[in-house]
């Protein structure tokens, strides 16, 4: 026959909690672990104390490598950032200001004329006769040409003939009287004619371009418009500034026809000499009135 004891219900509870095997000592459940494996935080339970060594082997957590902190460069010995390089792309100026061309300087001791700004000679002597007569010269009607739109002009070189003819090649020349002054369509730049050591006249040349890479063409054309101009005050091919000379060659010389471009099939009225062709890409339309 068995005694049994009899306890008050608090007395009751402690023994059953004091009798109670501890959760500790269960088996880790292996499939609970293979679940939990991604997770590496311990649990609460398992942070409280470390459970028994089994029979049964749990999955090692994996193990990281403590990597060490590198140490931080001071403020001092930290390079300052530096703005990068534009080496390869040089500065854009504006063309308006100029090509940075001044004409060049001359000494100070008098043995060489600035002729930037000096007026030497300028109206000091007549040139002689035969010189004269050489600038004077009527121009023949063979050298004369038509542009597209119907005006006649003498073409540059023919210029420079007549000034090597009157004073020989070295003795005249063209002297920049400033910088060359580039917009946003037009080349132009201030020159002097020199001939004999002295002055005989000053313009300015302009010449139009379409594209930035045709301004170095532009200045060279620039400067033979320029000479153009000056040669008007030697009397050189003065026919073509007179009207009543002009209306007569275009009569004569001159006859008005209609072309079309080839490529984008455009027409417009086209001058040219009667003893010329028109050149391509533009062909003349058939049937259309030709004014001689």
């Amino acid at each position: 026959m068995q005694s049994v004891l009899y306890f008050p219900r608090a007395h009751t509870a402690r023994l059953i909690i004091a009798l109670a095997p501890p959760r500790q000592c269960r088996a880790p459940n292996p499939q609970r672990l293979l679940r939990r494996a991604v997770s590496t935080t311990p649990r609460t339970w398992q942070q409280t104390t470390t459970p028994p060594s089994t029979t049964a082997k749990s999955t090692p957590a994996p193990t990281t490598t403590p990597t060490t902190a590198a140490p931080k460069p001071s403020t001092a010995s930290r390079p300052t950032p530096s703005a990068p390089k534009q080496q390869s792309t040089p500065e854009i100026r504006s063309l308006s200001e100029g090509l940075s061309d001044p004409p060049p300087t001359t000494l100070s001791t008098g043995e060489q004329v600035d002729w930037t700004r000096s007026y030497h000679g300028l109206s000091s002597e007549a040139f002689t006769e035969a010189q004269s007569a050489i600038l004077m010269a009527e121009l023949s009607l063979d050298d004369i040409e038509i542009k597209p739109d119907g005006i006649i002009y003498l073409p540059e070189i023919k210029y420079r003939r007549i000034l090597n003819k009157a004073f020989g090649p070295g003795g005249w020349g063209l002297a920049p009287r400033g910088e060359t002054i580039v917009t946003g369509k037009v080349v132009t730049r201030e020159y002097g004619l020199v001939a004999g050591g002295r002055l005989i006249s000053v313009a300015r040349g302009e010449q139009t371009y379409f594209d930035p890479d045709g301004i170095p063409t532009a200045t060279e054309g620039c400067k033979s418009n320029a000479l153009m101009r000056c040669c008007k005050d030697l009397g050189i091919a003065s026919e073509l500034w007179d009207p009543r000379f002009i209306r007569k060659f275009l009569k004569s010389h001159a006859k008005e026809t209609i072309v079309e471009h080839q490529t984008t099939k455009k027409r417009r009225r086209h001058f040219m000499r009667k003893d010329d062709e028109i050149r391509y890409p533009f062909k003349e339309v058939a049937g259309s009135a030709a004014k001689k």
